[in-house]
């Protein structure tokens, strides 16, 4: 019998099964199609990467996260993280707050007028003060899944389970089964639920205690839509070329976030959305792909007023998961020997070897995780 299951292939999960293989766990993933597939959260090449938060505590934990990303990118021998900076802008963004916060952490940032960063960046405009920190990138989603689940298997102690969609946990006298739809079974010792979009349909199939259910926070699931639009200089474009910087841009009329195209975009142009401008769904299985026009002209109209460098006409376009909490804190916690990770892909891709350190702390007693990301310890249910 496998010493440890986990539920779920992106980027949460891999990462929990690497730290896990580490350590010595006979780890089995369960992935209801394949690794960072185009129905979750973590498929694609651009996601990014940034130290940027009002609360000091992300700040901190990216700062923790980037050790974790420097070990893997040396055990896979491969950049996944193309490094870019960031700028950060908008009247409801708080840029000198957020410099503040990076001056706590010791992360490297410039606060500058309006003024001075139209001078160094013409292709944005801008409306407030701009905050740069040169330690943001862009990480790459798919590949990070692909070298953290080969570092574990690197270890002789993974194996992977695709098309094994999960239907419920069952708590045994000795541990848990597992059940797929089709019928198949899988005992543990432990499990680790990773399943990301799919969690709220989930959720009451793990036999987890009322009291721990009952405080759990709702977890809303959006199908998010991005666009591409093309750099007005073809000189921008392409992979090696000096990639434009990321950028998050929060005003009262509309927020949004943008980064340079990756792999999946033949490294062209930049990918723009807004932030919580798609469609609430019941959880993943409800997505259908389709794109909302009012939300495609709102970004174009956005690209029109601020993305001078560019050509207000998507050249390409996708629709993505975000399945947040209200307060947009992670779910990290334990009851007997199930963890529960959920990373909440908003913002949760940046802390993805980190997120599979907590959780392997957290089943095997090694550590703990912040309060804010605990339910247990308010309900009594905790191990």
């Amino acid at each position: 019998m496998t010493d440890t299951i986990v539920i779920g292939a992106g980027l949460a999960g891999a990462a929990a099964a690497w730290h896990l293989a580490q350590r010595g766990h006979h780890v089995t993933v369960l992935e209801r199609t394949t690794p960072a597939n185009e129905h979750g959260s973590s498929h694609g090449s651009a996601r990014i990467f940034r130290y940027a938060y009002p609360e000091q505590t992300y700040t901190d934990l990216v700062v923790r996260s980037k050790a974790g990303w420097d070990e893997l990118q040396r055990v896979s021998g491969t950049q996944l993280i193309r490094p870019t900076g960031a700028l950060d802008h908008g009247n409801i963004r708080d840029p000198a707050g957020l410099a503040a916060v990076l001056e706590a952490a010791g992360v490297e940032h410039e606060l500058l007028s309006a003024e001075a960063a139209k001078q160094r960046w013409p292709q944005f405009r801008f409306e407030t003060d701009v905050l740069w920190h040169p330690g943001a990138g862009v990480l790459d989603a798919g590949g990070t899944v692909d070298a953290l689940l080969a570092a574990a298997s690197a270890t002789g102690m993974l194996e992977l389970r695709t098309s094994w969609p999960v239907a419920r946990v069952e708590r045994t006298g000795s541990g848990y089964r597992v059940h797929s739809a089709d019928g198949s079974t899988l005992d543990a010792d432990s499990i680790v639920v990773a399943a990301g979009g799919w969690l709220p349909s989930l959720l009451g199939e793990l036999s987890l205690p009322t009291a721990f259910l009952d405080q759990f926070p709702k977890l809303e699931v959006r199908q998010e839509q991005a666009y591409h639009f093309p750099y007005l200089d073809d000189a921008d474009s392409g992979r090696d070329a000096a990639p434009w910087p990321t950028f998050i841009s929060k005003s009262r009329q509309l927020q949004t976030y943008g980064l340079p195209g990756g792999r999946d975009a033949d490294w062209r142009g930049q990918k723009v959305a807004q932030f919580n401008g798609g469609k609430i769904i019941d959880s993943a299985l409800a997505q259908d792909g389709i794109v909302d026009a009012a939300n495609r002209r709102a970004l174009i109209a956005y690209a029109e007023k601020f993305l001078p460098g560019v050509r207000p006409e998507p050249f390409a376009e996708t629709t993505c998961l975000f399945t947040t909490t209200p307060s947009e804190d992670f779910v990290i916690d334990r009851v007997d020997n199930l963890v529960v990770l959920s990373a909440c892909s908003g913002h949760g891709g940046k802390f993805a070897p980190l997120l599979g350190e907590l959780a392997a702390d957290l089943l095997t007693g090694a550590g703990t995780v912040p309060d804010e990301f605990r339910i247990a310890a308010t309900t009594g249910a905790a191990a």
